[in-house]
């Protein structure tokens, strides 16, 4: 995204009920439930979800006490938990299968550490995270209040409120937002979609949720009443899987930054902490987001490259945007390094990575998200590098 002058945009998020934030939760529950049963469990979990059908496949090492018939049960506890108990999907009669298998052994040969080797990356690629000041969890605003805009509606859906009588699940939302010298000045439309009963007014919805959104916005950050969209295209009762075939991994832009940083293309939802396509983007936002927040730079975004079966990184790219207070960026690059091991094994135990907290990772972004002490979950949330950063930079 520009870092100056003036400018509109935009960024999208999907609910929890979105049939593609759906499959994400199955197959991060798969993951939770063998991480739970062995922490040094591999996963690659992929779903799908349609009409009352769920269907797992992918490629697993973990312990036998992990059954089919429980991973089964495991999915229809999340289907429940979201929501669906419609005709066209529920979480009751949905048939689901499992096509899971073992792990290919020359894949463990190169990622499993033995004798001198250190533990490997789970494949080639390269990872990216960004922090900016312009909201207080250093995320970007559009993603940031797109993101809140369905985290509220949910919030309201569950606990029976009568703004979000009527609401099913299947939501999604967008937020543009208007830049003045590079800074958000307030939203110039929003759009929302949301499934919902039959015979529920559209003018009620359109009411009820442009409040929820006059709840989330800043004061003053409404955009016209034109340019506010509630389900654009009329009712919208048939959602969810029924509506639309969902696939882990789909949403990978909603996951990250809304558009508004580089993304490497893999995808988080479904994969162990050996895959850096998520491991290493976990530690590229906690560095990234401990750059801003001790005050080094307005903006950051980091890249790594890692190879398969390798320990160590590639390369490490850091650009701040020309908003960096007076740090050089490769010094700024070879701090990070000091100050956070960077191989597949360090970051996992940086961040604590092989625990079951997935499951709440698979909607409404994997950044910007509140750490709670308590559940020791959002590591990479944490600013606790803050001091090691200014102190290499005599702040």
């Amino acid at each position: 995204m520009r870092k100056d002058g003036d400018f509109l945009f935009t960024s999208e998020s999907v609910s929890e009920g979105h049939p593609d934030k759906v499959a994400d939760r199955i197959s991060d529950t798969v993951l939770d439930a063998y991480l739970a049963a062995d922490p040094e469990a591999r996963v690659a979990c992929e779903t799908l979800v349609t009409t009352n059908r769920i269907i797992l496949a992918g490629e697993v090492r973990g312990p036998s006490s992990v059954t089919s018939e429980g991973l089964i049960e495991a999915a229809r506890a999340a289907v429940k938990d979201i929501g669906y108990d419609q005709e066209g999907f529920s979480w009751r009669t949905a048939d689901a299968a499992n096509y899971l298998h073992a792990q290919s052994a020359d894949i463990a040969v190169g990622v499993d550490s033995a004798g001198d080797k250190d533990e490997g990356a789970g494949d080639q690629g390269i990872m990216f995270g960004h922090a900016s000041t312009e909201t207080d969890t250093l995320m970007p605003a559009t993603i940031y209040y797109a993101h809140r805009i369905l985290h509220e509606i949910r919030d309201l859906r569950r606990a029976g409120d009568p703004r979000a009588a009527g609401l099913q699940p299947d939501a999604k939302s967008q937020v543009t937002l208007r830049y003045v010298n590079g800074r958000p000045v307030g939203a110039t439309s929003v759009v929302i979609s949301t499934q919902h009963d039959e015979g529920v007014s559209q003018k009620k919805l359109r009411e009820e949720l442009g409040e929820i959104v006059r709840g989330v916005l800043p004061e003053g950050w409404m955009p016209p009443e034109d340019e506010l969209y509630v389900n654009p295209t009329g009712i919208f009762v048939i959602g969810g899987p029924d509506g639309d075939c969902g696939l882990t991994g789909r949403k990978i832009i909603v996951d990250t930054y809304g558009g508004a940083a580089p993304h490497g293309g893999g995808a988080f939802s479904g994969k162990d902490p050996t895959k850096v396509d998520r491991s290493a983007a976990y530690a590229c936002r906690y560095l990234a987001k401990n750059v801003v927040a001790a005050g080094l730079a307005d903006r950051c975004t980091l890249q790594v490259s890692y190879a398969i079966g390798v320990s160590h990184p590639l390369s490490v790219y850091v650009d701040l945007d020309g908003t960096g207070k007076d740090v050089d960026e490769a010094r700024l690059g070879a701090v990070l390094r000091e100050v956070m091991d960077l191989s597949p094994r360090g970051i996992r135990n940086h961040l604590r990575l092989n625990r079951p907290i997935y499951a709440e990772t698979s909607a409404y972004g994997h950044f910007g998200r509140t750490p709670d002490d308590a559940r020791d979950n959002f590591t990479w949330e944490r600013t606790d590098l803050v001091d090691a950063l200014r102190g290499a930079f005599n702040r």
